[in-house]
């Protein structure tokens, strides 16, 4: 019975991870290659910045380095006229999470990201959104 229970939580969390996945697949690259393409290395690129620049970040002292990245959410944003009109393809919003450490206050902290990812003719570009449930991504 406990065998069971394990291939069915197992189940459970890839579904969940794939309704996430703006592709409807929790596969880690880019497989798709549709209207998505490209869009893994853009969330490295991403939480690369974040380990550059947040303050929770800054510490480079064992046990107060960040870790834990975890993109919570994805969700693909309905284009606009403006946005065909301007050769944008795909729009998606990810909300990432860390655990880092605040130098002001000498303690652990989690940190949130939230960013919307426009596809257009060059690629991928991305800009800071607004916060969002992190579970789906959804406009608070």
């Amino acid at each position: 019975m406990k065998t069971f229970a394990a291939v069915l939580a197992a189940l459970l969390t890839t579904t969940a991870l794939g309704a996430c996945s703006p592709s409807g697949s929790s596969a880690g690259g880019d497989a798709d290659q549709g209207k998505f393409a490209g869009f893994t290395q853009e969330e490295t690129k991403w939480r690369q910045e974040i380990l550059a620049s947040n303050p929770l970040c800054q510490s480079q002292a064992e046990g107060e380095k960040c870790q834990g990245f975890e993109v919570t959410c994805k969700a693909e944003r309905d284009l606009t006229a403006a946005d065909q009109a301007n050769g944008v393809s795909a729009r998606v919003v990810a909300a990432m999470t860390w655990n880092g450490f605040d130098p002001k206050f000498k303690h652990a902290q989690s940190g949130m990201a939230v960013a919307e990812f426009a596809k257009g003719k060059a690629g991928w570009t991305r800009a800071e959104h607004k916060s969002v449930n992190p579970e789906s991504c959804a406009d608070l």
